[in-house]
């Protein structure tokens, strides 16, 4: 069977050469065909119908060379013994895929009968085996689609204008196939305004995660027969899987790496499964390698370790709606669960899903041939500093870098992501660091890299995203990352120098009493039974302001205690609150007896992060004594905390221009404002 040429002019001059057809060209291409949509549909909803059309139109061109051998094999099985997955398995071996249509329709047939052609197309997809009807019938939910387009009778238009894209993989390869799929759903995504952090990533960001994901691996990626895996827990369309595969055959062709990923958003999910579908990708046998489900809620690999982690998490997304199934497995089974660390605040949950991953490392243990794991992760500034000691942002980061697992920390450029401007950093983390980097954080400053070359794709704006790294300067961020050289754009720190140590500085309470008629009145509207005392301790003490709170209560007390009165400490405490009031010039109280020490003051309460590198009581004696002598630590209140500061660690001071300068540019201005009121009034 011959395979169906496009008939759309790829030139806007008959007969002049033109360079092959780019992801760019075919994306225009099908989104010019979605306009056909208008009216029944509103743009947000167009990705409805362009991406199953598109997975639709890609799986005609991969089986037709293979067509008539599947239909011959299926007219001799069929009625047969064989059925369901048998029947499957043998019909995807006659297709060359691992998946078959055993439909006599194709694209260019179903034209044929425009008036049944809802019909014939429902039934070409039935024909498909049973996990790519899945795909279309449960996950897209194309059937409604179907249905539809036929009422708005715009169906046979759809599929005559896709009949005329040919997205076989000779003219398509996978590579080029999954940037175009990237390059629509980026579209659908802006027409929908969805939220910044729950997009695909650029292609240049996850070709650099990759490249620091297996920088020192070479050795091990090269051992003939050595399988390795890889998940992404938040797998959108697939497109950090497709890169590490990639990357793989362009560096080790002999490396076996299985790649799985899951994703709860159905069209996504849909997407990622039909592209691992068409591709040649390694595959265990365990089941699909692309699964569907929240995996915050719902681990679809719950019983898996994995070797390498590659994902970018939804971040400024809350996470409301897992909130209690998180907290119950984060309270019930800690650390024996994914979330014993600690819970982020609810309205960002990207913190959860690196926990989630470092769940599933593997063990380092070389004699079983477990060689650890390694991870890669997109992450907003929040996760760096937000949430101070004793939050659970703060316990995460302590957790991870009191672990030795945080390896390093890149900084992207702005602007690098679509439909954000947000600083966006990625991070390194394995249980299996190199030597050299034990006890050691490698941060690098990328921020200020972007194209200035290259090809008008890579330099134009797309939406908000509008700046790109270009393949030189990504190799160049791996090379100096893999010196670990402290200087410039990499800085190296101990372990210890993220961390801090929150101490409580108290300052004593400090009360003068005096009795006067209004707050003896409120006193005693509270306690009228008290009249007889407070009388006597209004003689002997008289009106007077004293600043020595304990020589008056002690000498309170002797009085109730001749006169045989028991207070209640309620009524201790009314007392003191209604006839004292603060005065820095008071003696300090004391806590019980004067030997227990001063009671504090919650209003001159104060904090100190204490960095661990330093000794506590040397720092506060250094920095804290000397301002407020009185004050003391309550080192039971101590906790524990943990931050990483780029913009501080990276800061370059910028000394202020002379004054000279300044004082000439001003005179240069007043002179040429002198100079054009002059033309004015001329």
């Amino acid at each position: 069977m011959k395979r169906s040429k496009p008939r759309t002019s790829r030139a806007g001059v008959s007969g002049a050469a033109h360079p092959a057809p780019d992801h760019a060209y075919f994306s225009n291409l099908i989104w010019q065909i979605a306009d056909l949509l208008r009216g029944p549909y509103r743009p947000p909803q167009y990705e409805r119908v362009m991406l199953p059309m598109t997975v639709l139109r890609r799986f005609d061109c991969v089986l037709a060379p293979t067509k008539a051998r599947v239909l011959a094999e299926y007219e001799r099985r069929k009625g047969g013994k064989l059925r369901g997955e048998a029947l499957d398995s043998v019909l995807n071996r006659a297709a060359g895929q691992r998946f078959h249509n055993r439909s006599p329709l194709d694209f260019e047939k179903l034209q044929g009968d425009p008036d049944h052609i809802a019909q014939h197309l429902v039934s070409y997809i039935q024909g498909f085996s049973a996990d790519v009807r899945r795909i279309f019938i449960e996950y897209f939910e194309f059937e409604a689609e179907i249905e539809k387009m036929r009422e708005s009778h715009i169906l046979y238009m759809m599929v005559s204008q896709f009949r005329n894209v040919d997205l076989h993989p000779d003219t398509v390869p996978n590579a080029q196939m999954g940037l175009i799929f990237e390059n629509l759903i980026r579209r659908f995504n802006e027409l929908a305004n969805e939220t910044a952090g729950d997009h695909f990533t650029p292609r240049e960001v996850i070709r650099l995660m990759v490249s620091l994901l297996f920088i020192d691996d070479d050795a091990l990626l090269a051992t003939p027969g050595v399988v390795r895996t890889l998940l992404d827990p938040a797998c959108g369309t697939g497109g950090m899987l497709a890169e590490a595969q990639s990357w793989l055959r362009d560096h080790h062709l002999e490396a076996r790496l299985y790649v799985y990923g899951q994703d709860y958003n159905k069209r996504a999910y849909a997407t990622a499964a039909s592209d691992m579908l068409m591709k040649q990708v390694d595959h265990n046998g365990r089941g699909d390698n692309v699964r569907l489900g929240d995996s915050l809620i719902e681990d679809r690999f719950a019983a898996g370790a994995f070797d390498y982690f590659l994902t970018n998490p939804p971040f400024g997304v809350d996470w409301k709606r897992q909130q209690g199934e998180v907290r119950r497995e984060h309270e019930q089974r800690g650390f024996a669960g994914r979330f014993g660390a600690g819970l982020p605040r609810v309205n960002d949950g990207s913190l959860l899903f690196l926990q989630h991953m470092i769940a599933k490392f593997e063990p380092v243990r070389p004699k079983e041939h477990k060689h650890g794991s390694r991870l890669a992760i997109v992450f907003s500034g929040s996760p760096l500093f937000t949430g101070g000691a004793g939050s659970g942002e703060s316990n995460i980061r302590r957790w991870i870098i009191e672990n030795d697992w945080l390896e390093a920390i890149v900084a992207l450029p702005e602007q690098m992501f679509y439909n954000t401007g947000i600083g966006t950093y990625v991070w390194i983390v394995t249980n299996r660091k190199e030597e050299r980097r034990r006890g050691r954080i490698q941060l690098f400053d990328a921020r200020d890299l972007s194209a200035s070359g290259g090809s008008k794709e890579s330099r134009r704006s797309l939406g908000d995203k509008r700046r790109h790294l270009p393949d030189g300067q990504i190799d160049e961020i791996v090379r100096l990352y893999g010196l670990f050289r402290d200087g410039g754009r990499s800085k190296i720190f101990r372990n210890a120098d993220f961390g801090y140590t929150r101490v409580t500085v108290e300052r004593p309470l400090r009360l003068r009493y005096r009795m006067t008629i209004d707050d003896k009145a409120r006193f005693l509207d509270a306690c009228p039974f008290l009249l007889d005392d407070v009388q006597v301790i209004d003689k002997a003490l008289g009106r007077k302001p004293m600043r020595d709170w304990n020589a008056v209560w002690e000498r309170i007390a002797d009085l109730l205690h001749e006169r045989g009165s028991r207070w209640k400490k309620v009524e201790q405490r009314l007392f003191r609150d209604v006839f004292t009031h603060k005065d820095p010039e008071a003696e300090p109280v004391a806590k019980g007896g004067r030997e227990q020490g001063f009671e504090p003051d919650t209003g001159l309460r104060d904090f100190e992060n204490v960095p661990l590198t330093d000794d506590v009581d040397d720092y506060f004696e250094r920095e804290v004594r000397p301002h407020v002598p009185d004050a003391w630590m309550d080192r039971a209140k101590d906790r524990v905390g943990y931050e990483i500061n780029f913009n501080r660690h990276f800061y370059e001071y910028t000394p202020p221009r002379p004054l000279e300068e300044i004082d000439a540019d001003l005179k240069k201005a007043e002179a040429e404002i002198v100079r054009l009121l002059g033309e004015v009034v001329g």
